[in-house]
Protein backbone atom coordinates (compact mmCIF):
# COMPACT_ATOMS: atom_id res chain seq x y z
CA UNK A 1 0.00 0.00 0.00
CA UNK A 2 2.68 2.58 0.61
CA UNK A 3 4.37 1.67 -2.71
CA UNK A 4 1.14 2.41 -4.75
CA UNK A 5 0.73 5.84 -2.40
CA UNK A 6 4.81 6.81 -3.06
CA UNK A 7 4.01 6.01 -6.56
CA UNK A 8 0.87 8.46 -6.74
CA UNK A 9 2.73 10.89 -4.92
CA UNK A 10 5.65 10.46 -7.40
CA UNK A 11 3.21 11.02 -10.31
CA UNK A 12 1.47 13.94 -8.66
CA UNK A 13 4.25 15.42 -8.13
CA UNK A 14 5.35 14.97 -12.03
CA UNK A 15 1.96 16.99 -12.74
CA UNK A 16 2.67 19.71 -10.78
CA UNK A 17 6.16 20.19 -12.29
CA UNK A 18 4.38 20.08 -16.05
CA UNK A 19 2.04 22.25 -15.01
CA UNK A 20 4.32 24.69 -13.01
CA UNK A 21 6.99 24.50 -16.47
CA UNK A 22 3.86 25.29 -18.68
CA UNK A 23 2.84 27.92 -16.72
CA UNK A 24 6.15 29.84 -17.10
CA UNK A 25 7.18 32.37 -19.32
CA UNK A 26 9.02 30.67 -22.13
CA UNK A 27 10.45 31.78 -25.68
CA UNK A 28 11.19 30.61 -28.77
CA UNK A 29 12.71 31.37 -32.07
CA UNK A 30 10.54 33.00 -34.69
CA UNK A 31 11.14 30.54 -37.94
CA UNK A 32 11.50 32.05 -41.20
CA UNK A 33 8.92 29.92 -42.26
CA UNK A 34 6.10 31.53 -39.79
CA UNK A 35 6.88 35.18 -40.98
CA UNK A 36 6.70 34.27 -44.36
CA UNK A 37 3.18 32.04 -44.25
CA UNK A 38 1.62 34.70 -41.95
CA UNK A 39 -1.02 37.24 -42.81
CA UNK A 40 -0.32 40.44 -41.79
CA UNK A 41 -3.63 42.72 -40.71
CA UNK A 42 -3.51 46.44 -41.41
CA UNK A 43 -2.39 47.19 -37.77
CA UNK A 44 0.35 46.01 -38.31
CA UNK A 45 1.58 48.07 -40.84
CA UNK A 46 4.22 50.18 -39.16
CA UNK A 47 6.45 47.36 -37.64
CA UNK A 48 9.43 46.27 -39.15
CA UNK A 49 9.54 42.45 -38.76
CA UNK A 50 12.65 41.85 -39.66
CA UNK A 51 13.02 42.65 -36.00
CA UNK A 52 10.65 40.18 -35.32
CA UNK A 53 13.25 37.48 -33.79
CA UNK A 54 11.44 35.48 -30.88
CA UNK A 55 8.32 34.17 -29.90
CA UNK A 56 7.14 34.60 -25.44
CA UNK A 57 4.97 32.23 -24.33
CA UNK A 58 3.65 30.85 -21.31
CA UNK A 59 2.51 33.16 -18.51
CA UNK A 60 2.54 36.24 -19.97
CA UNK A 61 0.20 39.34 -19.85
CA UNK A 62 -0.34 40.95 -23.03
CA UNK A 63 -1.07 44.72 -23.56
CA UNK A 64 -3.11 46.44 -25.88
CA UNK A 65 -0.92 47.26 -29.31
CA UNK A 66 1.66 44.10 -28.32
CA UNK A 67 2.46 42.54 -31.88
CA UNK A 68 0.82 38.81 -31.60
CA UNK A 69 1.35 35.46 -34.16
CA UNK A 70 -1.52 33.57 -34.00
CA UNK A 71 -3.29 30.89 -34.94
CA UNK A 72 -6.81 30.78 -36.92
CA UNK A 73 -9.06 27.65 -35.09
CA UNK A 74 -12.38 28.68 -36.31
CA UNK A 75 -14.00 31.35 -38.91
CA UNK A 76 -17.07 33.33 -37.18
CA UNK A 77 -17.93 36.75 -38.02
CA UNK A 78 -14.86 37.94 -39.59
CA UNK A 79 -13.63 35.68 -42.42
CA UNK A 80 -11.28 38.15 -44.07
CA UNK A 81 -8.13 39.99 -42.38
CA UNK A 82 -7.31 43.29 -44.11
CA UNK A 83 -3.43 43.65 -44.69
CA UNK A 84 -1.11 46.88 -44.62
CA UNK A 85 -2.13 47.36 -48.42
CA UNK A 86 -5.85 47.52 -47.87
CA UNK A 87 -6.15 43.67 -49.27
CA UNK A 88 -9.03 41.65 -47.87
CA UNK A 89 -7.39 38.52 -47.41
CA UNK A 90 -9.29 35.05 -47.18
CA UNK A 91 -9.19 33.50 -44.19
CA UNK A 92 -8.89 29.66 -43.66
CA UNK A 93 -8.63 27.23 -40.38
CA UNK A 94 -4.71 26.90 -39.66
CA UNK A 95 -3.51 30.18 -41.02
CA UNK A 96 -0.74 32.01 -39.41
CA UNK A 97 -1.92 35.70 -38.86
CA UNK A 98 0.13 38.88 -37.46
CA UNK A 99 -2.55 40.78 -35.00
CA UNK A 100 -2.23 43.25 -32.30
CA UNK A 101 -4.07 42.84 -28.79
CA UNK A 102 -6.48 45.72 -28.28
CA UNK A 103 -10.07 46.49 -26.61
CA UNK A 104 -12.59 47.12 -29.01
CA UNK A 105 -16.09 48.91 -28.88
CA UNK A 106 -18.71 48.90 -31.73
CA UNK A 107 -22.25 49.31 -31.02
CA UNK A 108 -23.15 47.09 -34.80
CA UNK A 109 -20.56 44.35 -33.79
CA UNK A 110 -18.60 43.75 -30.75
CA UNK A 111 -17.85 44.65 -27.31
CA UNK A 112 -13.88 42.75 -26.74
CA UNK A 113 -10.96 43.62 -23.92
CA UNK A 114 -7.65 42.29 -23.82
CA UNK A 115 -6.92 39.19 -22.14
CA UNK A 116 -5.47 38.79 -18.82
CA UNK A 117 -3.31 35.90 -20.65
CA UNK A 118 -2.08 33.72 -23.81
CA UNK A 119 -5.81 31.78 -23.73
CA UNK A 120 -7.55 31.30 -26.84
CA UNK A 121 -8.86 34.79 -27.77
CA UNK A 122 -11.39 36.28 -30.89
CA UNK A 123 -10.49 37.83 -34.06
CA UNK A 124 -12.61 41.03 -33.59
CA UNK A 125 -11.85 43.28 -36.50
CA UNK A 126 -10.96 42.50 -40.08
CA UNK A 127 -8.04 45.14 -39.49
CA UNK A 128 -6.39 43.02 -36.72
CA UNK A 129 -7.69 43.42 -33.23
CA UNK A 130 -7.11 40.04 -30.89
CA UNK A 131 -9.07 40.31 -27.65
CA UNK A 132 -11.63 38.86 -25.80
CA UNK A 133 -15.26 39.05 -26.94
CA UNK A 134 -17.70 39.81 -24.07
CA UNK A 135 -20.77 41.27 -25.97
CA UNK A 136 -22.19 41.54 -29.85
CA UNK A 137 -24.56 42.51 -31.24
CA UNK A 138 -27.81 40.03 -32.34
CA UNK A 139 -27.31 39.64 -35.90
CA UNK A 140 -23.05 39.59 -35.79
CA UNK A 141 -21.54 36.06 -36.07
CA UNK A 142 -20.02 34.38 -33.21
CA UNK A 143 -16.34 35.89 -33.71
CA UNK A 144 -13.83 34.18 -35.38
CA UNK A 145 -11.42 32.26 -32.37
CA UNK A 146 -7.78 32.26 -32.84
CA UNK A 147 -5.55 30.55 -30.35
CA UNK A 148 -2.15 32.53 -29.55
CA UNK A 149 1.01 31.41 -30.38
CA UNK A 150 3.19 33.51 -28.74
CA UNK A 151 3.98 37.75 -28.37
CA UNK A 152 6.30 38.77 -30.41
CA UNK A 153 9.57 40.31 -29.83
CA UNK A 154 13.46 41.16 -30.79
CA UNK A 155 16.34 39.57 -30.56
CA UNK A 156 16.82 40.41 -27.10
CA UNK A 157 13.64 39.50 -26.04
CA UNK A 158 11.53 42.88 -25.85
CA UNK A 159 7.98 42.34 -27.42
CA UNK A 160 7.62 45.09 -29.80
CA UNK A 161 4.72 47.31 -29.23
CA UNK A 162 2.91 49.85 -31.76
CA UNK A 163 3.93 52.62 -28.71
CA UNK A 164 7.62 52.01 -30.11
CA UNK A 165 6.89 52.79 -33.63
CA UNK A 166 4.89 55.78 -33.08
CA UNK A 167 4.69 59.12 -34.71
CA UNK A 168 6.64 62.14 -32.33
CA UNK A 169 4.22 64.51 -30.67
CA UNK A 170 3.95 68.09 -31.48
CA UNK A 171 6.35 70.10 -29.37
CA UNK A 172 4.16 73.38 -29.57
CA UNK A 173 4.93 76.59 -31.33
CA UNK A 174 3.32 75.13 -34.24
CA UNK A 175 1.41 77.05 -37.02
CA UNK A 176 -1.84 74.79 -37.39
CA UNK A 177 -4.34 74.01 -40.59
CA UNK A 178 -7.96 75.13 -40.07
CA UNK A 179 -9.76 71.82 -38.46
CA UNK A 180 -12.94 70.70 -39.33
CA UNK A 181 -13.99 67.65 -37.50
CA UNK A 182 -16.91 65.23 -38.39
CA UNK A 183 -18.72 63.70 -35.39
CA UNK A 184 -21.61 61.01 -35.54
CA UNK A 185 -25.16 60.05 -33.83
CA UNK A 186 -23.82 56.32 -33.73
CA UNK A 187 -21.66 54.04 -35.36
CA UNK A 188 -22.56 53.85 -39.14
CA UNK A 189 -23.92 56.90 -39.40
CA UNK A 190 -22.25 58.00 -42.61
CA UNK A 191 -19.02 59.40 -40.88
CA UNK A 192 -16.75 58.19 -43.32
CA UNK A 193 -18.46 58.60 -46.48
CA UNK A 194 -19.39 62.25 -45.36
CA UNK A 195 -15.28 62.88 -44.39
CA UNK A 196 -14.69 61.92 -47.94
CA UNK A 197 -17.15 63.83 -49.49
CA UNK A 198 -15.91 66.92 -47.46
CA UNK A 199 -12.35 65.83 -48.50
CA UNK A 200 -13.54 66.24 -52.51
CA UNK A 201 -15.33 69.62 -52.31
CA UNK A 202 -12.36 70.91 -50.48
CA UNK A 203 -9.82 69.62 -52.80
CA UNK A 204 -12.34 71.12 -55.59
CA UNK A 205 -11.70 74.50 -54.18
CA UNK A 206 -7.86 74.29 -54.78
CA UNK A 207 -7.31 73.06 -51.07
CA UNK A 208 -4.21 70.54 -50.12
CA UNK A 209 -6.45 68.57 -47.67
CA UNK A 210 -5.02 66.77 -44.95
CA UNK A 211 -7.51 63.94 -43.08
CA UNK A 212 -7.10 62.02 -39.93
CA UNK A 213 -9.13 59.45 -38.42
CA UNK A 214 -8.72 59.85 -33.95
CA UNK A 215 -10.50 57.28 -32.32
CA UNK A 216 -12.08 53.82 -33.32
CA UNK A 217 -10.44 50.70 -34.24
CA UNK A 218 -7.73 50.41 -37.12
CA UNK A 219 -9.40 49.90 -40.23
CA UNK A 220 -7.87 50.53 -43.75
CA UNK A 221 -11.02 50.88 -45.36
CA UNK A 222 -10.93 54.46 -43.15
CA UNK A 223 -7.56 55.39 -44.29
CA UNK A 224 -8.28 54.51 -48.28
CA UNK A 225 -11.53 56.55 -48.17
CA UNK A 226 -9.59 59.20 -47.29
CA UNK A 227 -6.65 58.64 -49.86
CA UNK A 228 -9.13 58.06 -52.69
CA UNK A 229 -11.41 61.15 -52.18
CA UNK A 230 -8.09 63.70 -52.83
CA UNK A 231 -6.63 63.93 -49.26
CA UNK A 232 -2.89 64.75 -50.09
CA UNK A 233 -1.67 63.34 -46.27
CA UNK A 234 -3.63 61.04 -44.04
CA UNK A 235 -2.96 59.65 -40.64
CA UNK A 236 -4.69 57.58 -37.99
CA UNK A 237 -4.45 56.53 -34.40
CA UNK A 238 -2.41 53.72 -35.53
CA UNK A 239 0.32 56.34 -36.47
CA UNK A 240 0.30 57.14 -32.90
CA UNK A 241 0.90 53.80 -31.26
CA UNK A 242 -2.88 52.41 -30.83
CA UNK A 243 -4.49 49.49 -32.48
CA UNK A 244 -7.56 51.15 -31.10
CA UNK A 245 -9.15 53.72 -28.79
CA UNK A 246 -11.19 51.94 -26.78
CA UNK A 247 -10.03 52.52 -23.20
CA UNK A 248 -7.70 55.19 -23.77
CA UNK A 249 -7.72 57.92 -21.68
CA UNK A 250 -8.97 61.33 -22.83
CA UNK A 251 -5.89 62.70 -22.19
CA UNK A 252 -4.23 60.60 -24.89
CA UNK A 253 -6.86 60.77 -27.70
CA UNK A 254 -6.61 64.72 -27.36
CA UNK A 255 -3.30 64.45 -27.80
CA UNK A 256 -3.23 61.91 -30.83
CA UNK A 257 -5.53 65.04 -32.19
CA UNK A 258 -3.49 67.46 -31.48
CA UNK A 259 -0.30 65.35 -32.91
CA UNK A 260 -2.37 64.56 -36.23
CA UNK A 261 -3.31 68.31 -36.73
CA UNK A 262 0.51 68.97 -36.13
CA UNK A 263 1.53 66.29 -38.35
CA UNK A 264 -0.55 67.40 -41.03
CA UNK A 265 0.25 71.05 -40.69
CA UNK A 266 4.27 70.35 -41.20
CA UNK A 267 2.71 68.62 -44.58
CA UNK A 268 1.55 71.56 -45.53
CA UNK A 269 -2.04 71.00 -45.61
CA UNK A 270 -4.33 74.14 -45.87
CA UNK A 271 -7.01 72.57 -43.77
CA UNK A 272 -7.50 69.13 -41.95
CA UNK A 273 -10.46 67.15 -41.65
CA UNK A 274 -10.45 64.65 -38.84
CA UNK A 275 -13.09 61.92 -37.63
CA UNK A 276 -14.32 60.94 -34.07
CA UNK A 277 -15.35 57.19 -34.14
CA UNK A 278 -19.44 56.01 -32.90
CA UNK A 279 -21.81 58.40 -31.03
CA UNK A 280 -21.79 61.04 -28.76
CA UNK A 281 -23.27 59.01 -26.18
CA UNK A 282 -20.07 57.15 -26.70
CA UNK A 283 -18.73 58.22 -23.01
CA UNK A 284 -14.86 58.66 -24.68
CA UNK A 285 -15.92 60.56 -27.71
CA UNK A 286 -17.92 63.11 -25.83
CA UNK A 287 -15.17 63.26 -23.32
CA UNK A 288 -12.74 64.29 -26.45
CA UNK A 289 -15.49 66.55 -28.01
CA UNK A 290 -16.14 68.29 -24.11
CA UNK A 291 -11.93 68.61 -23.94
CA UNK A 292 -10.45 71.92 -24.23
CA UNK A 293 -7.40 70.86 -26.59
CA UNK A 294 -10.67 69.75 -29.06
CA UNK A 295 -12.31 73.05 -28.90
CA UNK A 296 -9.33 74.63 -29.32
CA UNK A 297 -8.05 72.90 -32.50
CA UNK A 298 -11.59 72.20 -34.24
CA UNK A 299 -12.63 75.33 -35.71
CA UNK A 300 -16.37 73.58 -37.25
CA UNK A 301 -18.14 70.53 -36.69
CA UNK A 302 -20.57 68.62 -39.23
CA UNK A 303 -22.62 66.32 -37.75
CA UNK A 304 -23.21 62.60 -39.71
CA UNK A 305 -27.01 61.33 -38.28
CA UNK A 306 -28.61 58.54 -39.32
CA UNK A 307 -32.13 60.19 -39.05
CA UNK A 308 -33.91 63.71 -38.20
CA UNK A 309 -34.45 62.48 -34.49
CA UNK A 310 -30.99 61.67 -34.02
CA UNK A 311 -29.85 64.81 -35.87
CA UNK A 312 -32.15 67.14 -33.29
CA UNK A 313 -31.25 65.77 -30.45
CA UNK A 314 -26.85 65.78 -32.13
CA UNK A 315 -27.50 69.63 -32.82
CA UNK A 316 -29.17 69.97 -29.63
CA UNK A 317 -25.78 68.35 -27.77
CA UNK A 318 -23.39 70.27 -29.72
CA UNK A 319 -24.86 73.57 -29.38
CA UNK A 320 -25.60 73.53 -26.02
CA UNK A 321 -21.82 73.08 -25.40
CA UNK A 322 -20.84 76.14 -27.46
CA UNK A 323 -19.38 73.99 -30.04
CA UNK A 324 -19.18 75.04 -33.67
CA UNK A 325 -21.69 72.95 -35.58
CA UNK A 326 -21.91 73.87 -39.25
CA UNK A 327 -23.59 71.39 -40.85
CA UNK A 328 -25.78 68.23 -40.61
CA UNK A 329 -24.90 65.17 -43.34
CA UNK A 330 -24.78 61.82 -42.96
CA UNK A 331 -27.17 58.62 -43.85
CA UNK A 332 -30.22 61.16 -43.00
CA UNK A 333 -29.69 62.83 -46.55
CA UNK A 334 -30.93 59.63 -48.55
CA UNK A 335 -34.53 60.71 -47.19
CA UNK A 336 -35.31 64.01 -48.59
CA UNK A 337 -38.55 63.80 -46.03
CA UNK A 338 -35.56 63.48 -43.02
CA UNK A 339 -33.80 66.36 -44.80
CA UNK A 340 -37.07 68.27 -44.28
CA UNK A 341 -37.64 67.17 -41.39
CA UNK A 342 -34.08 68.14 -39.88
CA UNK A 343 -33.68 71.60 -41.45
CA UNK A 344 -37.06 72.09 -39.31
CA UNK A 345 -35.59 71.51 -36.49
CA UNK A 346 -32.03 72.64 -36.21
CA UNK A 347 -30.84 75.96 -36.92
CA UNK A 348 -28.05 74.73 -39.50
CA UNK A 349 -28.00 73.42 -43.50
CA UNK A 350 -28.37 70.09 -44.06
CA UNK A 351 -25.73 69.07 -46.73
CA UNK A 352 -26.05 65.74 -49.65
CA UNK A 353 -23.32 64.11 -50.62
CA UNK A 354 -23.32 65.85 -53.78
CA UNK A 355 -23.45 69.24 -52.08
CA UNK A 356 -19.95 68.34 -49.86
CA UNK A 357 -18.58 67.03 -53.48
CA UNK A 358 -19.50 69.58 -55.03
CA UNK A 359 -17.06 72.53 -53.01
CA UNK A 360 -19.95 74.82 -52.97
CA UNK A 361 -20.40 74.21 -49.31
CA UNK A 362 -17.53 75.75 -48.14
CA UNK A 363 -19.78 78.92 -49.00
CA UNK A 364 -22.43 77.82 -46.50
CA UNK A 365 -20.15 77.74 -43.60
CA UNK A 366 -17.82 79.80 -41.63
CA UNK A 367 -14.63 78.92 -43.38
CA UNK A 368 -11.68 81.82 -43.56
CA UNK A 369 -9.03 79.42 -44.75
CA UNK A 370 -6.42 80.67 -42.26
CA UNK A 371 -4.13 78.87 -40.56
CA UNK A 372 -4.82 78.83 -36.16
CA UNK A 373 -1.69 79.38 -33.94
CA UNK A 374 -1.34 76.62 -31.49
Amino acid sequence: MQQIHGMISAAEETLREVHSASARPGRRALTGDELRRAKRAYVTGRFDLGRAARLLTGAIAPKAGDLLLARVVRLGHHRKLESPEGRRQTLFVNDLIFVCYGARYASDQFEALVPDGLELCNLVAAGGIAGICVDKHSAARKPTEIEPLGLVADVDGRVLNLTQVAEPRPKGGAQRPYTLAVVGTAMNAGKTTTVAAMIRGLAKSGLKVGAAKITGTGAGCDRWAMVDAGAEAVLDFTDFGHASTYRVPVTETASILDGAVAALGREGCDVVVVELADGLLFSETAELVEHPRFSHLVSGLVLAAGDSMSAGYGAGWLTCRDLPLLALAGKLTSSPLMVREAEAACDVPVLTLEELESGKWTQRVTYDGKRNAA
